[in-house]
């Protein structure tokens, strides 16, 4: 019975499971949803209340019964054993007793005094064996009953538990009998009104004189998906016979589109398409009426012709119009802006194909692990001094040894966020991030006052207990940070130091006449750096006497103020260090600054309500945003101006921000107080590069919404196409930079 409880439960499972599913399919329908989720619900408590009856079946009948047979039961088999052999003894006894005879004194005593012990023996065995038979009898009642008694209660709990679930349940189950009730109507009356649409469509249809296939006549040239027309048409074969293919029809009847200026066609739905004419400017159209097929029309271009045949006359005209106004509206664009594109597109497709020669796979294993561990102090763990590290928090920029490693998961994500050295795979900007950090540089911010404090380092050997107490101290308490920090910014690796007076007097940001390429006469002497565009040493003076605000890349140069965040400061708030330090790409000083509580979503009211990510995206680093992004800055927050991080990186010309940005699930369809998302700010600048991330993007979040993949990448060629972004913006910039260079050389 158990046994077969048990198969029940498990069938009883796998129907509930069906249930979750049949809801999970019916997600847009919220009724059927929500009602299959609430009884999937309940057959899951009685599905639990069903295991602890059996369980409970279990533990009083089948357990406590056989402790009965296998304890009791052989204890009085054994007296019993016990209790025959003695039986047997005083019989051998007796029967000895009466074969001696009389003359032999010595034998009569002697058969005589055995007689009695044996005797003896067998009254007190059998005592005890009756003894052992009264006891066995009664308890074997009490057994079987009290057994019973608990099967029955183990029942009785649980109907009881399923009369309680159920009765909480009934409201619920009657509403919902009333609106099915309802639906019954509603059906009734939809099906009687879709009646009556089919009758009047068919009375429209048979006054018309149009083909049942003609399913789209009309064109539109300014579509907002770029498609002027689609449908499907039937393809003459290319090869040298030219046939059509009579045996197999479907073979050649394919779904043809008009769009950007191309005639392509699909095998299926989902297939890549395929290009037919690669431009319709280079093309004519005519009809064909003197092969033996109707309908048939030809596109013909300079290397090709392209034979194709429509359902009917109507849809050949209209795909012949349909192609002659793409023609059309392809020569009325102005030749300037054409040649324009063609010049700036020219250079992205290169950068994709070159990308794609020297593309490498996401770094992964040894290559991670060694590149990791030439940063100083990186050799060993950054909490417990163990060898080889093989783990590292990505977002801290440490390496970690194992127990390290886990102990550092165990404090959430929000302050340690673990990954592998060697089984995990490493974006290219994540592992200059791990090389820009290391342990020395956050051992000095973390442990500043170890020695203060009195506190000993635990070593490889101390106990996990020590270990974590030292980590969570050190981590998400920060008990060794010093608090009275110094405003002088940590040095970044390779980096030199300006002394305090020309520290104060840095510059804060590019200005935007020199990104635009309209720099005038008052300022001749420039020359561009890392962190921006910064002026020559015989105008340092008359430069950096003012301060300019980072917001004047986007401002009129009449409304240029001077910034108050990058004015002197004894002690700075630490969101304010952060903000300088993300524009002056100093990541040992951002890790101190959140090391000293920074908000890494601060916002700085003074400068139009710009965050750090904002500052990072102005002062050009990759890895700065990717260290803020780890360290939990949200990348949809936008300034006054409606204007997000991938704004900024548009308006910029970053590709590499884009690319990231987008890969970290970025808004791209917000809008300024200009009413201009990231996509439009591209397309006015033509910078190929970042037009076609943003709009391969957009084209696979639409692609997964369509299909129902939320939360799920995309299709392997986006990846692949982004991947190739990143490693181009980590190792080679400079293909990405071009259009800066070229705003630079028109300046």
């Amino acid at each position: 019975m158990i046994d077969t409880g048990k198969a029940f439960c498990t069938a009883n499972k796998q129907f509930m499971n069906g249930i979750r599913d049949l809801a999970q399919y019916s997600c847009k329908d919220e009724l059927v949803e929500t009602n299959l989720s609430k009884f999937s619900d309940t057959l899951q408590e009685m599905i639990n209340y069903h295991n602890i009856l059996f369980d409970q079946i279990q533990r009083s009948i089948k357990t406590q019964l056989q402790t009965f047979v296998k304890e009791d039961i052989r204890k009085f088999k054994d007296a019993k054993k016990q209790f025959e052999k003695v039986s047997e003894e005083k019989e051998n006894a007796l029967v000895k007793n009466a074969q001696v005879q009389r003359n032999k004194q010595h034998e009569v005593e002697e058969a005589t005094n055995i007689l009695t012990a044996t005797r003896k023996c067998f009254r007190h065995i059998a005592l005890d064996y009756v003894l052992q038979i009264n006891v066995l009898q009664s308890k074997r009642r009490a057994e079987i009953l009290k057994s019973m008694l608990s099967f029955m209660y183990a029942h009785l709990a649980f109907f009881h538990q399923g009369y309680d679930l159920f009765s909480e349940l009934e409201p619920y189950m009657k509403e919902l009998g009333a609106k099915l009730d309802q639906l019954a109507v509603d059906a009734a009356k939809e099906k009687r009104d879709m009646e009556q649409k089919h009758s009047t469509i068919q009375q429209k249809a048979a006054l018309q004189d149009y083909s049942s296939d003609d399913t789209k006549l009309e064109y539109n040239v300014d579509a907002a998906n770029g498609i002027v027309m689609e449908g499907y048409l039937f393809k003459r074969a290319s090869n040298a016979f030219k046939t059509w293919n009579r045996k197999k029809p479907d073979h050649i009847r394919r779904w043809f589109s008009i769009q950007n200026n191309q005639l392509v066609y699909q095998k299926k739905f989902k297939d890549n398409p395929t290009v037919v004419v690669e431009d319709l400017r280079l093309c004519t159209v005519k009809h064909c009426e003197d092969i033996e097929r109707r309908f048939c029309f030809e596109v013909v271009s300079p290397t090709k012709s392209c034979m194709l045949q429509a359902d009917s006359e109507k849809l050949r005209q209209a795909w012949i119009k349909a192609v002659q106004t793409s023609i059309a509206t392809a020569y009325r664009e102005k030749g300037d802006e054409s040649e324009k594109q063609e010049k700036k597109s020219s250079p992205s497709t290169g950068s994709l194909e070159s990308g794609s020669e020297t593309k490498e796979k996401l770094l992964k294993g040894e290559s991670a692990l060694q590149r990791v561990q030439c940063i100083p102090g990186n050799a060993a763990c950054c909490d417990c001094g163990l060898a080889d590290p093989r783990w590292a928090s990505i977002n801290l920029g440490i390496t970690l040894c194992i127990e390290c490693s886990g102990i550092h998961r165990s404090l959430g994500v929000h302050f340690s966020k673990v990954r592998s050295l060697t089984l995990d795979s490493w974006e290219p900007e994540l592992l200059k991030l791990m090389c820009e950090l290391g342990n020395d540089v956050i051992n000095r911010i973390y442990e500043a006052k170890l020695e203060k404090v009195g506190v000993k380092k635990p070593q490889s050997g101390s106990q996990r207990q020590e270990k974590e107490a030292y980590i969570r101290a050190k981590y998400v308490e920060r008990k060794f940070v010093e608090k009275q920090a110094a405003s002088v910014p940590l040095p970044e690796p390779g980096t030199k130091v300006l002394p305090p007076s020309q520290e104060e007097k840095r510059h804060s940001g590019p200005e935007k006449s020199l990104l635009a390429g309209e720099q005038g006469a008052a300022s001749p002497k420039v020359r561009s750096s890392d962190s921006g565009i910064q002026p020559s040493s015989d105008d340092s003076r008359e430069h950096l006497a003012s301060t300019i605000s980072a917001n004047s890349l986007y401002e009129p140069e009449g409304d240029k103020q001077e910034s108050p965040v990058f004015c002197d400061s004894k002690q700075p708030s630490p969101g304010l260090r952060l903000y300088r330090a993300a524009f002056e790409k100093n990541l040992p000083q951002m890790a101190e600054a959140l090391a000293h509580g920074a908000e890494v979503n601060w916002v700085n009211v003074e400068e139009n309500k710009a965050t750090p990510l904002i500052q990072a995206v102005r002062g050009g680093s990759l890895v700065t945003c990717e260290f803020l992004l780890q360290n939990g800055a949200n990348v949809n927050i936008r300034d006054m101006k409606g204007r997000g991080p991938l704004h900024h990186a548009t308006v910029l010309g970053h590709t590499g921000q884009v690319c990231l940005f987008l890969k970290r699930g970025a808004n791209q369809h917000a809008t300024d107080e200009d009413g201009k998302d990231p996509l439009s700010i591209a397309v006015e600048a033509a910078n190929a590069d970042i037009v076609t991330l943003l709009r391969l993007a957009r084209m696979n979040e639409e692609m997964r919404e369509s299909e129902g993949l939320y939360g799920q990448p995309g299709d392997e060629i986006y990846q692949d196409i982004f991947r190739d972004f990143s490693q181009m913006a980590s190792n080679n910039p400079e293909k990405l930079n071009r259009f800066q260079q070229s705003d630079s050389k028109k300046s």
